[in-house]
């Protein structure tokens, strides 16, 4: 087991582990235990009631949250065309063809987000062995895959996340820096959260969403009570 710094040690003393926070104490409270000399990116994880090995139990999605993550996003767009020039107007960092497929091909990856319109998906498909471990392979259900250029640029700038339970049934997200505004971090978790509410599969039995919690990336997990927004 990895040893915990000493600045890991006295932020964990501030943290109550058998306590669920209320979503605005908690992000006090994280406030109080991010001491990094860095503005450290605040995630927030939820651990759902669902089997992710079943098809009708899994989710997957995106969202623009209401004040962004705080980091510029890098776009890669496939399209060809009037699309391509579309892209390039919106703001897209890179746009191309095989050209691109190529160079990802080589190993190259400064990029965090790609589209692509729907006739690149048969050559961008042939990506999925590089693209697919790393979670870059472009998703209808996330919007990435698109004739709507401008929109999917323009919301992934503004902060559009991507969000997709893993096989342990967690799902984590980014929600912003730890710079941001108390209030501001709150409206972002709760966002978030009302979106998973709403994704709730059909076939889910019991307890849909078991906890969550909040943490800075040196910080220590602070659990948050999400029992108000799971009634009903």
């Amino acid at each position: 087991m990895a040893k915990k710094s000493k600045r890991l040690q006295e932020a964990t003393k501030l943290v109550d582990r058998t306590k669920s926070y209320e979503v605005q104490e908690s992000v006090a409270l994280l406030k109080e235990t991010a001491k990094a000399n860095f503005d450290e990116t605040v995630e927030a994880a939820f651990r759902l009631g669902v089997d992710p090995k079943k098809a009708d139990q899994q989710i997957r999605g995106a969202m623009v949250l209401p004040h962004g993550t705080g980091k510029t996003q890098r776009v890669l767009v496939f399209a060809k065309g009037d699309k391509a020039k579309e892209a390039e107007e919106a703001g897209a960092d890179y746009v191309g063809e095989q050209d691109l497929i190529n160079k990802i091909n080589q190993g190259w990856f400064e990029f965090d987000v790609i589209v692509a319109t729907p006739d690149m998906m048969a050559e961008v498909g042939k990506l999925g062995r590089v693209l697919g471990p790393k979670g870059l392979m472009p998703n209808p259900k996330t919007g990435t895959v698109t004739f709507e250029i401008e929109k999917a640029v323009n919301d992934i700038k503004a902060g559009k996340v991507e969000y997709r339970v893993d096989k342990s049934a967690n799902i984590h997200v980014p929600i912003g820096k730890i710079s941001f505004d108390n209030e501001k971090l709150v409206e972002n978790f709760e966002a978030i959260t009302e979106a998973l509410v709403k994704a709730k599969p059909q076939a889910a039995k019991g307890i849909y969403m078991r906890n969550a919690s909040v943490t800075s990336t040196m910080g220590p997990g602070i659990k948050v009570d999400v029992s108000s927004y799971v009634r009903g």
